[in-house]
């Protein structure tokens, strides 16, 4: 037929429009300028780093679950968020050194910024301190000091000092200049326990020579309520002379006022110490302590977060007297060390303005 050769020539064309696609032209070709599909899914950026002033912080207490401690986390969180920082909050379930540095060693794979730590045992903890500041890392102690060469700074609740006389007085106010007493303390490890006992000491020698302290070594709890409860117990039937314990830690003191309030000598023997408002306040509505130390656990956590984001950041300068931290204003620093402030006596009148 005249027009044979046309279902042929169509079935090549049809043919060549399914077949591979034509190679990429020649380096000397104009390739045609793409059509935009304005339909298609947007290309997500590719990930970038952070900004250098986004910080990672890990903040470690003694233990966790603890009321003092949960207070202390509040106040870390607050600040981390005022400040635009990421907050690791963690730590042992007991007090365990061993479990500290097995944690701050983990922390160190993951190049936190900061580590801010309170330690249980100041010696056993420094070495791993040490490396995380020779690998960069601010190293902030708080709650209890570690080795001046294993840290930057140290945030401390009050002046040991300041804590020390606050309890003596009570014990001098309520059972007389002559009194005897023991000192139920946490761990014979801890930091800041022993140096308030030493300041303890040294101010009874000087205001209060009459005093007696009833046994050379502390009585320890181990942070263990049920331990200073049963403890508390022991020393009430051992000490019949007794006239007032010093319970020193935020954990010890209500287990002691357990074991007061079920004891024949509630009215005999002033306890008194150191803990929080909320896990104090029975004890105090029902007369069984009637004053007891601390500070503002919500306000240190919050200041340990503002100066290790500092320290981080290099605006800490060690010959600073003062240091701003956010709604508290200017604290005190001297000698690397920055204090919270003055301790906070509680008793029945004022323990209602405190939900720690």
């Amino acid at each position: 037929m005249k027009f044979a050769w046309i279902p042929s020539l169509l079935f090549l064309v049809a043919l060549t429009s399914c077949g591979p696609t034509e190679p990429a032209p020649l380096a000397s070709d104009t390739p045609a300028a793409p059509v935009a599909d304005e339909t298609a899914e947007p290309v997500a950026e590719p990930a970038v780093d952070a900004p250098a002033e986004s910080l990672t912080i890990g903040v470690m207490p003694k233990l966790v679950g603890i009321d003092f401690f949960n207070a202390t986390e509040r106040g870390a969180r607050e600040a981390a968020k005022e400040l635009g920082v990421e907050l690791v909050y963690d730590g042992p379930v007991t007090n365990d050194v061993q479990q500290q540095v097995q944690m701050v060693e983990t922390w160190l794979s993951k190049d936190y910024d900061a580590i801010a730590v309170a330690p249980n045992d100041p010696d056993a903890i420094a070495p791993v301190l040490e490396d995380a500041r020779a690998k960069g890392s601010a190293v902030i102690a708080w709650d209890a000091d570690a080795a001046a060469s294993a840290r930057d700074y140290f945030v401390s609740q009050c002046s040991p000092e300041s804590v020390a006389h606050a309890l003596m007085d009570l014990v001098a106010k309520n059972c007389g200049e002559d009194a005897k007493y023991i000192i139920l303390t946490g761990s014979l490890t801890a930091a800041n326990q022993n140096i308030w006992m030493g300041e303890m000491e040294k101010y009874r020698q000087a205001k209060y020579p009459a005093m007696t302290n009833l046994s050379e070594t502390p009585k320890v709890s181990e942070e263990d309520q049920a331990l200073a409860t049963q403890v508390t117990t022991d020393i009430l039937k051992a000490y019949p002379e007794l006239d007032a314990i010093f319970a020193i830690t935020t954990v010890a003191l209500p287990g002691a006022a357990e074991a007061l309030k079920n004891s024949d000598r509630r009215e005999q023997v002033y306890l008194t110490g150191v803990s929080t408002p909320n896990v104090m306040r029975e004890y105090i509505e029902q007369g069984v302590v009637k004053e007891f130390v601390l500070w503002d656990a919500v306000d240190l956590g919050y200041l340990t977060v503002h100066v290790a984001a500092a320290a981080a950041k290099g605006q800490m300068d060690p010959a600073q007297a003062t240091f701003t931290a956010g709604r508290l204003g200017a604290v005190g620093v001297a000698n690397n060390v920055v204090t919270l402030g003055a301790p906070i006596v509680f008793s029945k009148e004022n323990i209602g303005k405190y939900d720690f």
